[in-house]
C-alpha cells in the first residue's frame, strides 16, 4: 500500500457520470500532482515526523492501515490478501482534507476525510486511529468472505459488515499500552462505564460515531431499518457483552474478584442501580491489582480476537444473517475452546435476540455514507488491468442504473 496526498483531486473514486451522463467508476491510481511524501529516516523508520509536520498525516494514515493489518494478521494466522488483487497490487490511501466529509474504502483505495465539528473545528479523519481502522475492517471481511450481489446482499449481510469493522477498530485500539493504561484508570476495570475503548471513532470528550455498550436489540429493527450502521448495534453489543464477560471469567479465575462479584454484576447489568453498587467492587479490586487486571484485560481481549478471526473466515456473503453468525460462533467456540464461552455466547446473543428474528424492511433510501452505494462494493467484471477512468461494461451500466434506481426510491432490498 501507499499513501496519496493529492494536490486538487476534483472527485472521490467511485461512480461518477461524465459530460453524456455516461457512467465511469473512478479508480486508482492517482495520476495528478501530489503533497511531499512522509520519507523513512537512514533505518526506515517515521518516527522523526512531528505531530506539527505537513507529512505527519500521511505517515498516521499510513501506519494506522498497517497495524490494524498486523493485529488481524496475528489472530488469522496468515497474511490477509486484498479483495482487489486480481486488477491492482497494492491499496492507494488518500487523504482528502476539503472534499469529503466521510472516510471509505472501495475498489483498491481507502479515502479519509474529515469530520467537521459543530463549531466549526476540523477534524481530519487521517489522524483518528478507529476511523481508519474501521475501514481496513471493511477491507478484511471483503477480503476472507468475499463481495456479494450488492443487489441482492442481504440487510444483515451489511449491518454484519458495519459491526465488524467496528470490532476490527475495538481489538485492534487495544493493542495499545497508552489505550489499555487509561481505559483501566478510567473505568478501573467496569468496561461498561462510557470510556476511550467503547466510545467508537472517539471525536471529542462527548461525541463520538457509536456506542459499543448500547442496548439495541434485533427486536428493535424486526418493523424494518433506516440504516445499516444502525443495524449493525444489537450484533456489536453482544459482541462486547461477550468480550466483557470473558474479562469477568478471567478476573474469577486471577482470584481478582469472586465468582459472587461476578454473578452480581451480571443480575444487575440492566438495572438503574448496577453503578453505583458495582463501581465501588471494580474501584477496590483494581486498586489492589492493577497488574493483574491488565494481564486480564490482553488475554480477554486476544480470546474475543481469535474467536471472531475462526468465525470471520467461516462465512459466506450470500444470504448471510445474524442467525448464521451466532452460529458459527457456537460452533467456533465448540471447536476451539471445547463449549468453554458456551454459556457467554448463548446468553448474549439470547438478549439482543440474535437468531431469534429477521430484520424487517428497508424503510429509507440510502444515506451516501450507505455501503450499498455502489463505490463500496463494485468489483469490475473485466479482467483487464483498471485505468484511472474505467468505461464500466453494459452489465456494469445496468447494474449502475439498477442501483441508483433503488437508491432514489428507497427500495434496496
Amino acid at each position: 500500500m501507499y499513501v496519496v496526498d493529492p494536490i486538487g483531486k476534483p472527485l472521490a473514486y467511485g461512480l461518477v457520470e461524465n459530460l453524456r451522463g455516461d457512467p465511469l467508476y473512478l479508480l486508482p491510481p492517482w495520476r495528478g500532482d501530489i503533497f511531499p511524501p512522509a520519507l523513512p529516516d537512514r533505518d526506515g523508520h517515521f518516527d522523526h515526523i512531528a505531530p506539527e509536520d505537513p507529512e505527519f498525516e500521511a505517515a498516521h494514515l499510513f501506519g494506522s492501515v498497517r497495524c490494524t493489518l498486523d493485529v488481524w494478521e496475528k489472530y488469522f494466522g496468515h497474511p490477509i490478501a486484498w479483495h482487489f488483487r486480481r486488477d491492482l497490487d497494492r491499496l492507494e490511501l488518500v487523504i482528502q482534507r476539503n472534499l469529503l466529509e466521510n472516510a471509505f474504502m472501495g475498489y483498491g483505495f481507502l479515502e479519509v476525510g474529515i469530520h467537521e465539528r459543530e463549531d466549526g473545528g476540523i477534524e481530519p479523519f487521517s489522524l483518528n486511529f478507529d476511523v481508519i481502522a474501521h475501514e481496513v475492517g471493511h477491507c478484511i471481511i471483503y477480503s476472507v468472505i468475499g463481495v456479494p450481489d450488492p443487489g441482492t446482499a442481504s440487510a444483515e449481510y451489511y449491518g454484519f459488515h458495519e459491526s465488524a469493522a467496528d470490532l476490527t477498530a475495538l481489538i485492534a485500539a487495544l493493542h495499545f499500552d497508552s489505550v489499555i493504561d487509561e481505559l483501566l484508570e478510567e473505568s478501573r476495570g467496569n468496561l461498561y462505564t462510557r470510556n476511550l475503548v467503547n466510545r467508537i471513532a472517539e471525536l471529542s470528550s462527548n461525541d463520538q460515531i457509536r456506542l459499543a455498550a448500547n442496548p439495541l436489540s434485533m427486536l428493535d429493527f424486526v418493523r424494518g431499518w433506516h440504516d445499516e450502521h444502525a443495524l449493525a448495534q444489537p450484533l456489536t453489543g453482544a459482541m462486547f457483552d461477550v468480550f466483557v464477560d470473558l474479562f469477568h471469567e478471567e478476573l474469577v479465575a486471577r482470584g481478582l474478584i469472586s465468582q459472587g462479584q461476578e454473578d452480581l454484576s451480571d443480575r444487575l447489568e440492566d438495572s438503574p442501580d448496577y453503578f453505583r453498587i458495582i463501581q465501588p467492587i471494580f474501584d477496590e479490586a483494581y486498586a489492589a491489582a492493577p497488574a493483574d487486571f491488565r494481564e486480564a484485560l490482553v488475554a480477554s481481549r486476544d480470546e474475543l480476537g481469535m474467536l471472531l478471526a475462526e468465525t470471520w473466515r467461516r462465512l459466506e456473503p450470500d444470504d448471510l444473517s445474524y442467525a448464521a453468525v451466532g452460529n458459527t460462533l457456537r460452533a467456533v467456540d465448540r471447536i476451539v475452546t471445547g463449549g468453554r464461552y458456551r454459556r457467554i455466547i448463548a446468553v448474549n446473543l439470547d438478549r439482543r435476540a440474535i437468531g431469534q428474528v429477521r430484520v424487517g424492511p428497508r424503510l429509507a433510501a440510502p444515506a451516501k455514507d450507505s455501503h450499498f452505494q455502489m463505490p463500496r462494493v463494485f468489483v469490475p467484471r473485466s479482467t483487464k488491468p483498471c485505468c484511472c477512468w474505467r468505461r464500466l461494461s453494459y452489465r456494469e451500466k445496468y447494474e449502475a442504473r439498477q442501483m441508483r434506481n433503488a437508491n432514489e426510491k428507497g427500495m434496496v432490498s
